[in-house]
């Protein structure tokens, strides 16, 4: 018995790194999974059905059951038929894992229009437009009075949540996306529908291009244990997608064998006062709050 017996899951950009751990993990699980990927480069450039066309076939011959699916999750009309791809095939949809991405790194002042707008497009619209479609399809379900214990598992990233200099676009759509998934739990929770997302660390096509990327990413240990590698992500989202799992509205950073629990936004400090403040009373004031101690994060690891 597999822990997504009967489960049906769509994953997107599952045709190579993270995405293809994803779909080989669930379908060893026993999960029924929709493969989807472009297959365009790194940077979204190009498409090519062979890296989906070539994890379905894996996931086949070791007695899984997938089908592959080359739609742009972008557009609405691509994301529609997604889910209705994964319906047809399998009857149902209980899991949607939202994974693809791209990368196009540039410092703000060299940035174009196209690198922001096409990585802010594939990320945060990408995730969007497939949500919006599980989700109107799960309301549908649970109206009708059909219990399908729903999970959705969105992508962020620490380029965001902690920043990363030389990824305002990637690191700008990452973090829209860790807002994406609080909203999206707190809305769809009505209808049964569980809602987290992963930062993970993982060597990969999109994280060997990040700038700064550290030598002990780059290269995998000669022997034992690869804190790096992709697969060791994809178990907690298997587990996440679990008809049974009570967690729901939380974002984790996943690396190697760690799982570590983001606090989301806080207020650290404040001053106040009864009535309107006057600039000159904010000038006396308010700037002993850039001596608050303000932490952007490190990662543990």
């Amino acid at each position: 018995m597999g822990a997504l017996d009967g489960r049906v899951a769509i994953i997107t950009g599952a045709g190579r790194g993270l995405g293809r751990e994803h779909a080989l993990l669930f379908a060893a699980e026993g999960a029924k999974v929709v493969v989807n990927d472009l297959g365009g480069g790194p940077d979204g450039s190009g498409s090519d059905s062979g890296p989906a066309q070539q994890v379905v076939d894996e996931i086949r011959a070791a007695g899984g059951d997938a089908v592959p699916n080359f739609d742009d999750v972008t557009s609405a009309a691509g994301a529609d038929g997604l889910v209705r791809q994964a319906i047809s095939e399998f009857g149902a949809l209980h899991v949607l894992v939202n994974n693809a991405g791209i990368l196009r790194d540039r410092t703000i002042i060299n940035m174009t229009d196209e690198e922001w707008d096409d990585v802010v497009r594939v990320h945060l619209r990408g995730h969007f437009m497939p949500t919006r479609a599980a989700a109107r399809y799960w309301r549908e379900q649970s109206k009708a009075g059909l219990t399908l214990r729903p999970s959705l598992i969105n992508t962020t990233s620490t380029s965001g949540l902690f920043n990363n200099p030389g990824q305002a676009n990637y690191g700008s759509a990452k973090t829209g996306i860790a807002t994406l998934t609080i909203i999206s739990q707190r809305e769809l929770q009505r209808y049964g529908v569980r809602v987290n997302a992963i930062a993970p660390a993982a060597r990969s096509r999109l994280t060997l291009a990040t700038p700064g990327i550290a030598e002990s990413i780059l290269h995998p240990p000669a022997d034992g244990f690869d804190p790096m590698h992709a697969g060791n992500v994809s178990p907690f989202v298997g587990y996440l997608a679990t008809a049974d799992c009570p967690i729901t509205g939380r974002i984790f950073f996943v690396a190697g064998g760690g799982i570590h629990l983001f606090q989301p936004f806080a207020i650290i400090d404040s001053i106040s006062k009864d009535g309107r403040w006057t600039v000159a009373e904010l000038a006396e004031q308010a700037g002993r709050l850039a001596d608050v101690p303000f932490s952007l994060g490190r990662l543990p690891i």
